[in-house]
């Protein structure tokens, strides 16, 4: 299995506290995908703050007209510094998303780094240079600019 790596970096200028609180709450991650993805929690609607072992349940369209059912696991989780999902059932063959985040002058620095596979070999392998991988930078070009909008733009050092 081939398996590609992404990263992905944003400045916002909201408290350590408040980025944690917001990003490590799953019911928020349907506020910060593209509607295109037609993304649904379909775990527990109570679930509030992660932790260690969560699973979490998805249906997700990457593709129009195709919903997966998607579930993850919180793997790892160290309040205010970083958490790990992955994959456990879905459209990938290997699902590995760090999230670190950093206080940082005047806000906080929050860090994905996606290390992922896809199942065929070389047919997973043309999928991904034709449209996976831009798929996601999409999803989190998207991302950054909806965040951008719930808690406004870091403001520039001027250097």
């Amino acid at each position: 299995m081939k398996s590609y790596q992404l990263h992905f970096s944003q400045q916002l200028p909201i408290s350590l506290s408040e980025a944690w609180d917001f990003f490590s709450s799953p019911m928020n991650l349907a506020q910060i995908t593209p509607d295109d993805m037609a993304f649904e929690i379909t775990s527990a609607p109570q679930l509030k703050t992660m932790y260690p072992g969560m699973i979490i349940t998805y249906k997700v369209s990457p593709i129009p007209g195709i919903r997966f059912n998607w579930m993850t696991e919180i793997t790892q989780v160290v309040p205010q510094e970083y958490f790990i999902d992955e994959q456990r059932f879905g459209p990938y063959q290997f699902w590995h998303h760090q999230h670190h985040f950093k206080a940082v002058e005047a806000g906080v620095e929050m860090t994905d780094i996606l290390t992922y596979g896809l199942p065929m070999g070389i047919f997973g392998r043309m999928a991904n240079a034709i449209f996976v991988a831009d798929k996601i930078r999409k999803i989190f070009s998207y991302r950054k600019e909806k965040v951008n909008s719930l808690f406004g733009i870091y403001p520039s050092t001027g250097t």
